[in-house]
């Protein structure tokens, strides 16, 4: 459903809205026609883009200073896959969750702590998200992975569905990895539901700088602007569902 929130399909809605006032309320027409194309203009911009993902991402880097000795595992949550992907023989991760697999590698090397992945299905009839990070980890990273929720389908399902692995071996602190503007969402549901968890975002997006490159219009700003309307708009969700 959120697709429709999203750019840059919200902004063609927005737009044929307008085409089909525009016999009947030409005035009207062209507001809903001028919105969705200034709409789209401006979340193309790197600009636009850097600064929605730099309000999203206040959890500082962790560095071996601030490695956390309570902490008793590594969870890690699946952001995106690659469905098609025959060099590998069947789907894999995707960008983005293979740059949460990295620094959990990272991380684990430098904590020695075990790994839970979570994720399911990114759609019906795909192997789950954990099971293809379980092979990534396994087989490229040469690391175990010792727990794998494969059912949940949000991040509301990522922390309820993993909390009870983790307390079942008596862990009740662990370290958290997901994407920097991801990380006060995640942290927020672990909270809720009387978890300790600790912040190891990755991914961090630097705040723009003023310079004729920030306000050229690119594909890449335009897909970055859509990662963080889904989270505003999950924030908002999660909000209102309580």
């Amino acid at each position: 459903m959120d697709v429709f929130l999203l750019p840059p399909l919200s902004c063609f809605l927005l737009a044929g809205v307008g085409g089909l006032l525009w016999r009947r309320r030409p005035k009207t027409a062209r507001v809903f026609v001028g919105g969705g194309a200034a709409l789209l203009f401006l979340l193309s911009l790197p600009l636009s883009a850097g600064l929605l993902l730099a309000a999203l991402q206040p959890p500082a880097a962790l560095t071996r200073e601030s490695f956390d000795p309570r902490c008793g595992a590594i969870v890690v949550l699946a952001g995106d896959a690659s469905l098609f992907a025959p060099e590998y023989g069947s789907e894999t991760c995707g960008p983005m969750t293979l740059e949460r697999l990295r620094y959990a590698a990272y991380l684990a090397r430098e904590t020695s702590l075990p790994i839970l992945v979570s994720g399911g299905p990114p759609k019906r009839g795909a192997t789950a998200h954990a099971a293809m990070m379980q092979t990534a980890l396994e087989r490229d990273f040469r690391l175990p992975v010792r727990w794998v929720e494969p059912w949940s389908g949000n991040t509301r399902d990522n922390v309820r569905l993993s909390i009870p692995m983790l307390r079942k071996d008596g862990i009740e602190r662990a370290y958290v990895v997901t994407h920097a503007w991801h990380m006060p969402r995640a942290l927020a549901e672990f909270e809720r539901l009387g978890f300790e968890a600790v912040a190891a975002p990755t991914g961090f997006r630097a705040s723009p700088t003023l310079e004729w490159s920030t306000f050229t219009p690119s594909a890449k700003a335009l897909r970055e602007s859509s990662w963080a309307l889904h989270e505003w708009f999950g924030r908002a969700w999660y909000w209102i569902s309580g």
